[in-house]
């Protein structure tokens, strides 16, 4: 089929559904994308400006938070509905414990109130939810919930979701050098055996693909300590659009973009 003259959005739906076809005959999302239409299997978002976007509204920075949570629930659908497999969301940082303490506590509010959401969208998109980060530093209730929706939510096999709470990326290769560093004290790991792939098993990622794009919004580039081991050969993609206002055409725009890039990954074109 030539989809080489149609709108992108439309290319999007018609590769989506040859691909789809193509699992089920044990084909991947990327071999059905391997032209000029390639849909990113893993894409992960750092969400930013939704106090930025409330404050140019004249409403409070909690406004922003709440209607970004809610553009996080659209573009899981939009994502799983392009064809876009793993999507990962910077939703709290280790240093946004460092905000004003009514912020930090109207976040947590909205972290509880969206577990329960999330465990309902979940449900009913066939998602599989993880939460990746230091969770030690969550209250008990949080904690039992991140554990509740991660195990009601582990064989569904549609969009995998990974939420970053607490995360920081220079914590989690500390914390995973810790892992592998108890193996060496035990016995089990000899110091000379550590490869790459030790350590990126001991992330809170382990098992997951590498992103192939990320999307930061509301102008800022740079990434701010997310995933610093695993974005190494992700193509960036930087939008001046704020977080609660990021939409599916947003979407499409940011992969067509990756759609341009030329991913060598340190080789030669041939």
């Amino acid at each position: 089929m030539d989809v080489s003259v149609a709108p992108f959005h439309l290319k999007v739906y018609i590769m989506k559904f040859l691909a789809d076809g193509d699992r089920r005959n044990g084909k991947s999302m990327g071999d059905t994308m391997a032209g000029e239409n390639r849909i990113p299997q893993h894409v992960a978002i750092i969400l930013d400006g939704n106090g930025r976007w409330a404050k140019s509204k004249g409403m409070p920075r909690n406004y922003g938070h709440v209607q970004g949570a809610k553009t996080v629930e659209k573009i899981c659908e939009e994502s799983y509905r392009m064809g876009i497999q793993y999507l990962t969301v910077y939703a709290f940082s280790t240093e946004n414990w460092d905000r004003p303490e009514d912020e930090v506590d109207a976040l947590m509010g909205l972290l509880r109130n969206y577990m329960k959401t999330c465990l309902k969208t979940a449900a009913k998109n066939n998602m599989c939810v993880r939460v990746i980060g230091e969770k030690s530093r969550l209250d008990d209730d949080i904690r039992k919930r991140i554990g509740e929706l991660e195990e009601a939510t582990k064989d569904n096999t549609g969009l995998h979701f990974q939420i970053a709470i607490n995360y920081g990326g220079r914590d989690e290769l500390v914390r995973a050098a810790r892992k592998l560093a108890e193996r060496v004290k035990s016995g089990e790991l000899a110091p000379e055996e550590i490869t790459q792939e030790q350590l990126g098993n001991a992330l809170d990622t382990a098992g997951i693909p590498e992103p192939d794009l990320l999307i930061r919004t509301c102008g800022e580039q740079r990434i701010s300590n997310f995933l610093l081991w695993q974005l190494a050969y992700t193509e960036f993609y930087f939008t001046p659009t704020a977080w609660p206002d990021f939409s599916k055409e947003e979407l499409e725009k940011a992969v067509a973009a990756y759609n341009k890039r030329d991913r060598r990954y340190g080789l030669l074109k041939e």
